[in-house]
């Protein structure tokens, strides 16, 4: 429960759906234009070929390799595509630079070659644009094209997706430690899950997706006021999150270096996390003053400053609290710099 909710506050899946929906959406429009006009704009080798080599490599002009001679193309595979890419860009014998045409780009070139070797009875595999940035795959895209062939049945026991209860016992050790796990590969999970081209990143969005998953509509359902650990006032959107000190301190190389130096000694210290958000637009907020008191039948603590931290590539606003098991009033206050009112939040924790 505890690493759940201090997950949910480093990813809330589960704020206002309305403000996820435009947001997340509006930003992978925009951020997707133009890499799929660039992807447009590449012809394909037949093009290239149909364009521009065709004029000497259709009929061997000139001593030019025909299409679909497979001795004349065979010598000059041999020497692999880097090569033969180097002439074409260079030109060689009768051939100009580019084929005669400098509009066309070194991919281009490469993937004309390629469809030429391979009508002539190569077996080459199209290659990759070295200079397109790569667009990465979200967590969803990801889950579903590969992880889901197990983690939606739970084969051999992998936790299935959305189920909290199996994958909170895994999280114990922090984020970090599973992705490296799955990026490693363990028990019957071959590394990266099988997906070789996975990146770090990617993997780390499809296994917080596979955790978060199934939240987003009972959220959603909640009172716009908040549920147990978010509240939504004055516009801006906050989660609590508490993690015990023990866990940090058993897992300090999991967590950054201003959050681990400074576990308090002690088994009942907990540490309090809470992230801010615009309720409007869904953008993180970066730059408040963040305080917090906790009084409880148990135990009552003075107003502390939360210091802001990194935890994840996220920041959140965080302090340790002397917190023995017992029923906490949480209350948080917020202060964004040219607002002239200090905004408040209560929030209900149960320790065990």
């Amino acid at each position: 429960m505890l690493i759940g909710r201090y997950l949910r506050v480093l990813w809330p899946k589960a704020w206002p759906v309305r403000t996820w929906t435009f947001a997340a959406l509006a930003s992978l429009a925009l951020l997707g234009q133009p890499a799929a006009a660039a992807a447009a704009a590449e012809k394909t080798g037949k093009e290239v070929v149909d364009s521009a080599c065709i004029a000497c490599h259709g009929t061997g002009v000139n001593g030019a390799p025909k299409i679909g001679d497979s001795k004349a193309w065979g010598k000059r595979a041999s020497l692999g595509l880097s090569s033969l890419t180097e002439n074409a860009l260079r030109g060689i014998r009768q051939m100009p630079a580019h084929g005669g045409n400098p509009g066309l780009s070194d991919f281009e070139i490469e993937r004309a070659i390629t469809y030429m070797v391979n009508q002539s009875g190569g077996h080459w595999a199209e290659p990759i644009n070295k200079a397109a940035a790569a667009k990465e795959r979200s967590g969803e895209q990801i889950v579903r094209a590969q992880c889901a062939k197990c983690h939606q049945t739970g084969v051999d026991g992998a936790p299935k997706i959305g189920d909290r209860a199996a994958w909170i016992p895994r999280m114990k050790q922090g984020l970090d430690v599973v992705v490296r796990s799955a990026i490693n590969g363990h028990g019957g999970m071959p590394a990266r899950g099988g997906m070789a081209d996975l990146t770090d990143a990617e993997m780390r969005s499809a296994v917080v997706y596979m955790f978060n998953s199934g939240t987003v509509e009972q959220k959603s359902a909640a009172a716009t006021t908040g549920g147990e650990d978010y509240r939504v006032v004055e516009g801006m959107t906050l989660y609590v999150g508490v993690v015990a000190a023990s866990v940090i301190r058993d897992h300090a190389k999991d967590y950054p270096a201003d959050v681990a130096d400074a576990v308090p000694s002690g088994s009942e210290q907990r540490y309090l996390t809470i992230a801010v958000f615009d309720a409007n637009n869904g953008q993180r907020i970066t730059d408040a003053v963040v305080t917090a008191r906790i009084a409880g039948t148990a135990q009552a603590s003075p107003e502390k400053t939360l210091k802001a931290v990194t935890v994840a590539g996220a920041l959140t606003y965080g302090n340790f609290f002397p917190m023995p098991a017992g029923a906490y009033k949480i209350t948080v206050h917020v202060h964004r710099p040219g607002l002239p009112k200090v905004v408040q939040a209560d929030f209900q924790y149960n320790t065990q």
